[in-house]
């Protein structure tokens, strides 16, 4: 190959990159905005009062096993995924939800798949340029800000990753301008102890409504190995030094 034809291969596939980067429309933020952080300043927002679950993998089932269950097209049919929507997929892993979203939401849509972990954010960037998916674009976020764009999703999705938020009433608060005015958060989760890797309902609607976030609806979700939930922005977010945090209940001592 000669040099020159070894550049322009170059310049290409460095090219490409960037338009991947900045397919979804909207995602490029202002100096100062909530999309555009580069700290970690969570000192304003208290603490959860819970234990938090370790990222051991990006996968918990085969994606065979889950489209067996009908996973996916039972999340998206109860969030009402429509032609046209924009979504974020943050944990999105190796992207079980992210190739199916773009799937459902078509070539007028756009999906955000976000993940904190760069080996992961790596990999789902070479399988959506892999499958040719070009209503998608990928974004390495950090763990307690998710730095998403304002006002450009009709849905978040978060799923089964919502126990690995170290700080949950930074990451909501931050995340919650990013939402459309009739946008929802949708919630996928097990009813089992944070620490044993899911988050129980009450606790999920408390840490919630602590930033100023309403339930929609939740309901057992057997298939997707737990429960389904939406919320929805309700009335003024607080200001970080506001927010009550949730506690905890601990079990009572045996005699």
């Amino acid at each position: 190959m000669t040099a020159p034809r070894a550049a322009f291969r170059l310049l290409s596939a460095a090219c490409g990159a960037l338009a991947l980067s900045l397919m979804l429309a909207g995602c490029g933020t202002a100096p100062g905005s909530p999309g555009n952080r580069t700290d970690d300043d969570t000192e304003d927002f208290p603490a959860a009062d819970r234990p938090v679950a370790a990222i051991v993998s990006s996968r918990w089932s085969t994606e065979e096993s889950r489209d067996r269950l009908r996973e996916a097209d039972t999340v998206m049919d109860k969030a009402e995924i429509t032609p046209g929507m924009t979504v974020a997929d943050i944990g999105a892993g190796e992207g079980y939800y992210t190739t199916r979203l773009a799937d459902r939401v078509g070539a007028r849509g756009r999906v955000l798949a976000e993940d904190i972990i760069p080996s992961i954010h790596s990999a789902l960037a070479e399988r959506v340029t892999r499958e040719r998916l070009s209503n998608v674009s990928v974004r390495l976020g950090e763990a307690s800000d998710p730095k998403l764009p304002e006002n450009s999703f009709d849905r978040i999705f978060m799923v089964h990753m919502y126990h690995e938020i170290e700080q949950p009433y930074a990451f909501l608060w931050r995340m919650r301008p990013s939402l459309k005015p009739d946008g929802l958060v949708v919630v996928v989760d097990a009813n089992r102890p944070t620490e044993q890797h899911g988050t129980p309902p009450n606790l999920l609607r408390c840490e919630f409504a602590a930033v100023g976030y309403s339930l929609v609806e939740i309901e057992p979700m057997p298939r997707a190995g737990g429960y389904f939930a939406t919320f929805r922005v309700a009335g003024p977010r607080p200001e970080p030094r506001d927010i009550v945090p949730c506690r905890l209940r601990k079990p009572a001592a045996k005699n």
